[in-house]
């Protein structure tokens, strides 16, 4: 595991500056799922101003596509290579790269549980720190468990989420149902 922190969630959303949204490219897609998902990527310097610089940031419109945890995961995987945090060099490298895909599934695999499943992954790098953020339909809030059980089957997404990232949080979408759930990694060193 990375590193942990016990830390309630933070109600701090997206960054001023547009961290993580920004128009993009589309790409071609790199699942065989039954509906095709769209995939964007956007890279520093975007033209539309709202990617910060040295901020790259992958989109995966997930809607419509069935097998949506383990495509998340691929699609994670593929921007974790792209990137070069894999194939990682040390064990260190290796478990912030397991950390971040397992964080994925927990994400997506909520929004599935409890929130009318997903709508869009979008995962974001800069210099320190790797943003993950699952937008959804659902009007839920997600928290952990209280109190958390170990040895209880269930109910350890958000604990997980919890204990590997730096912190975490939840958007409300405004005018309309759904949220965006995010949740931040730091980059290896």
């Amino acid at each position: 595991m990375g590193t942990t922190q016990q830390q309630p969630p933070s109600d701090l959303g997206p960054q001023p500056d547009g961290s993580g949204i920004g128009a993009g490219a589309a790409l071609p897609a790199a699942s065989a799922a039954s509906a095709t998902p769209e995939v964007r990527s956007d890279m520093s310097g975007a033209a539309s101003g709202a990617t910060p610089a040295g901020r790259r940031t992958r989109r995966l419109s997930l809607g419509s596509a069935s097998g949506i945890v383990p495509l998340a995961r691929d699609f994670t995987r593929q921007a974790l290579y792209d990137w070069g945090w894999l194939p990682a060099a040390t064990a260190d490298r290796r478990a912030a790269a397991e950390d971040v895909l397992l964080v994925v599934s927990e994400l997506v695999t909520n929004a599935c549980l409890h929130a009318e499943g997903p709508e869009e992954l979008r995962v974001s790098l800069d210099a320190k720190v790797l943003r993950l953020e699952v937008e959804d339909r659902g009007a839920g809030q997600p928290a952990p468990r209280q109190p958390h059980r170990a040895g209880r089957p269930g109910g350890h997404g958000m604990f997980i989420v919890q204990r590997l990232c730096l912190d975490w949080g939840v958007v409300r979408s405004t005018g309309m149902p759904g949220k965006t759930v995010w949740a931040e990694l730091a980059a290896p060193a």
